[in-house]
């Protein structure tokens, strides 16, 4: 069995603008700069089996290549209880469909999404108890420029291992998206 999760790599370059945001919160976990991603899916742990076929349905997507510009700050579940911190994406109609699809494809192997659709956005720091004021420091200061972009041209299946100086992130495939050229 594997933990696997689907992402969109980030180049250095936004990994390195988004770990300028991190400000001092109490309890907060901030994710390492080198792990920062787009999660299209988590999968949880995943049998060799269902791996191969999932292999298979995901070079099935077809999507083109795009580009994503940030939008605002935000927290998990809400302002008076965060537990996550994150920096969302302007919507995107290939986004939205290349989430879409790596969704149907990892149903059509059985194995089990969550029902809440999906949300757009990059997890900087989780937080073990509620800090408020703090946080509320972190959604008021300036954030990546809406102007700001990056170009996607693949997806990455990846595989998530628990160790004790961390979790390390390994990826197994990546599946290009569609040049748009023939």
């Amino acid at each position: 069995m594997a933990r696997l999760f689907i992402a969109v790599e980030l180049p250095d370059s936004v990994k390195h603008s988004l770990s300028r945001l991190r400000t001092p919160i109490t309890g907060a976990k901030w994710v390492p700069v080198e792990q920062l991603h787009l999660t299209l899916a988590f999968l949880g742990e995943v049998d060799e089996t269902a791996t191969g076929l999932l292999l298979a349905a995901l070079s099935a997507v077809k999507v083109p290549e795009f580009t994503l510009r940030f939008s605002e700050a935000g927290c998990f579940p809400n302002r008076s209880r965060p537990r996550m911190l994150w920096v969302g994406l302007k919507q995107n109609p290939h986004l939205n469909s290349l989430a879409a699809q790596v969704r149907s494809a990892v149903l059509e192997c059985g194995i089990p999404q969550e029902e809440r659709p999906f949300s757009p956005h990059i997890t900087l720091a989780r937080l073990k108890q509620p800090a408020g004021h703090e946080v509320a420091h972190f959604l008021n200061q300036p954030h990546p420029p809406a102007s700001s972009k990056f170009a996607v041209r693949e997806f990455i299946l990846y595989q998530s291992r628990l160790t004790t100086a961390g979790t390390v992130h390994s990826p197994l495939k990546a599946f290009s998206l569609m040049t748009g050229r023939k």
